[in-house]
């Protein structure tokens, strides 16, 4: 009987600490592409400017996003995520190019996984995985854009999840093995690609190991809909992902105690890749490839981490210096937690019975 994806990272994760590959934007912006590379031949005529479109460089530059792709497959990646962060009709709809969302989708999946069978062809030896990507979207659900107008939205839920769903068809007929739904800011907006995600499930009659990430907006912990880690994990438990984690946001240093926290309540793996430092007065970020590894790989020695990695600002580098700095380290431990009643709001509750020897 063929093993599905889940158990293969189940058994990877009990004997190692598991590495996602860095920040794909990062790398882009290396390259320095021009307006005229971001065209490409297809979209010479388009009428208005497209630069910054990063996902539409899956369809005009492939042989880049394909490179990249390998570089961090070299460097020690297990899992390398699809170019489609904003590859939903709502976030494209910025540049007019809402209608190509589902073959941003497919092509960055089949991108991905051209780049793995050409990993293993030059010789790579391996498990390797293609995590579909799902960023937040340029629109909160929780929080009105009109100060003048708290009750305004500019997208509905509904209309989140119709957005949402065609990103994950897309994702799965691109031939995607996890769906990672990442740098979640405002958790309604989750929810939504948690609905969309299991709804597409349930009509493919199968179903994919799901990653959900979150990203803190202050030191306090919280996300920019106000709600600290603990209420966040209250909030998307029931998607019963094979990760919960964090992203983005801060290096490090100041995501360690957030992640002190995660590991301590979440009944599931923990996958946590932050940023390789705070961005400098030029957007550009600072800490060094050892830097980073060295933090991380302390986190491992405290039992925190079961997959790591790099987002904003870690290149290649960044992703193999973490890679050997992990090898050999255990990896966290799921705790076996007692049923409790947990609600959220902004904050968590969680409702124990009197009499009862649960803590």
């Amino acid at each position: 009987m063929t093993q599905s994806v889940e158990q293969k990272m189940r058994e990877i994760m009990a004997q190692r600490i598991m590495v996602m590959d860095g920040a794909m934007g990062t790398m882009i912006q290396q390259e320095r592409p021009s307006e005229d590379d971001y065209r490409g031949d297809r979209f010479v005529d388009w009428g208005q400017d497209v630069k910054g479109n990063n996902d539409l460089l899956t369809l005009t530059q492939p042989d880049m996003i394909k490179d990249i792709h390998m570089a961090f497959l070299d460097a020690g990646a297990d899992i390398i995520e699809t170019n489609s962060f904003n590859a939903t009709s709502i976030s494209q709809g910025d540049y007019g190019m809402e209608a190509l969302a589902k073959e941003l989708n497919v092509t960055s999946a089949k991108l991905a996984r051209e780049a793995i069978d050409a990993w293993h062809a030059s010789g790579g030896v391996g498990e390797k995985y293609v995590a579909g990507s799902i960023g937040p979207t340029n629109k909160t659900l929780t929080v009105s854009p009109d100060v003048n107008n708290p009750g305004f939205r500019e997208v509905s839920f509904d209309q989140m999840v119709v957005a949402y769903r065609d990103q994950v068809d897309s994702l799965i007929e691109g031939g995607v093995d996890l769906i990672l739904i990442e740098t979640i800011f405002d958790t309604l907006n989750a929810k939504a690609a948690i609905m969309a995600t299991l709804d597409a499930f349930d009509d493919l009659g199968r179903e994919l190991p799901i990653m959900l990430s979150c990203t803190v907006t202050d030191m306090s912990g919280r996300n920019l809909s106000g709600q600290t880690i603990e209420a966040f994990w209250n909030s998307v438990k029931h998607a019963k992902p094979l990760t919960i984690g964090l992203n983005c946001a801060f290096g490090a240093e100041h995501l360690r105690s957030h992640a002190v926290e995660l590991s301590k309540i979440a009944d599931t793996f923990v996958c946590i890749y932050p940023n390789a430092g705070l961005p400098n007065e030029m957007g550009e970020y600072d800490e060094t490839p050892a830097i980073m590894a060295g933090q991380l790989a302390d986190w491992c020695d405290n039992g925190l981490l079961n997959i790591t990695g790099g987002c904003c600002g870690t290149t290649p580098d960044h992703i193999e210096a973490i890679a050997a700095a992990v090898k050999g380290k255990s990896p966290r431990q799921v705790p076996t937690l007692p049923p409790k009643m947990q609600l959220s709001g902004l904050d968590p509750i969680t409702i124990i019975p009197a009499g009862s020897d649960l803590s």
